[in-house]
């Protein structure tokens, strides 16, 4: 099993309500950064080879810092990301096209990950791998706790209440077969044409391809606003319970 993982870490937490030029991936939990958690599980994580991570420009040093003295021996590049999060990973999968044709080996499956999610257990990390070499997409999700409304024809109302046993909330790492996801991103490049993850991409220019679902628990959280961080606190400290 040969798995490259992309880690998109160019987010700027406009919702984290950080001062200008702080990135939430470095803001720390149990005293490391957020990234070096990530960066961690996937370092540790049998099916992954290489990582390439799409970060601001101003943290480039200080990522390739950490992954040589964390000893992440498994970071291929630290690049600088995009506008969009879309824009981050097609430059990382621009570089895993270019080490490719350098080297001839490419790899089974290319998994994509948000740098704000520090939680995600190797194991996880191990299965999607499989998953997607298997089914050529894999997807992490979990079941809504609330119920989910959509917005009316009138914005100041509800309208109707779809039914919560079909809907699932998506996750990363999103793992794809690795032409698969080249091609998907290929293709957006050529269109314009954004989604708002991977997995949207490929269903819209390869509609034939099932993506596998994997339904996981609800420890692999994003840090998204001010209040994630206590949580991840919380989830930080039972670590040593996981199986």
């Amino acid at each position: 099993m040969n798995a490259i993982a992309i880690i998109a870490a160019s987010g700027i937490g406009k919702r984290m309500q950080l001062k200008d030029g702080q990135s939430k991936q470095l803001l720390e939990i149990a005293g490391f950064p957020v990234i070096h958690h990530t960066i961690k599980a996937f370092q540790a994580a049998s099916s992954v080879s290489a990582i390439y991570i799409a970060t601001k420009e101003e943290n480039i040093a200080t990522l390739e810092g950490m992954a040589g003295s964390e000893g992440f021996s498994k970071v291929k590049a630290v690049i600088e990301g995009g506008k969009e999060r879309q824009d981050s990973v097609n430059n990382c999968i621009k570089a895993i096209e270019q080490e490719i044709r350098m080297t001839g080996n490419a790899p089974d499956t290319i998994l994509v990950h948000d740098g704000a999610r520090p939680f995600i257990r190797p194991e996880e990390i191990n299965e999607i791998s499989h998953l997607s070499l298997q089914f050529g997409a894999c997807v992490p999700a979990t079941r809504p706790k609330d119920t989910i409304k959509y917005i009316g024809s009138n914005p100041e109302f509800f309208g109707e209440t779809p039914d919560r046993s079909s809907l699932l909330q998506v996750q990363t790492p999103q793992g794809f077969r690795c032409r698969l996801l080249i091609q998907a991103h290929e293709q957006a490049d050529l269109e314009r044409w954004y989604a708002t993850d991977d997995a949207a991409l490929v269903e819209r220019f390869f509609p034939e391809q099932p993506i596998k679902i994997f339904e996981m628990g609800y420890h692999n959280i994003k840090i998204t606003t001010p209040e994630d961080i206590p949580v991840a606190e919380a989830i930080f400290s039972q670590k040593t319970s996981w199986s």
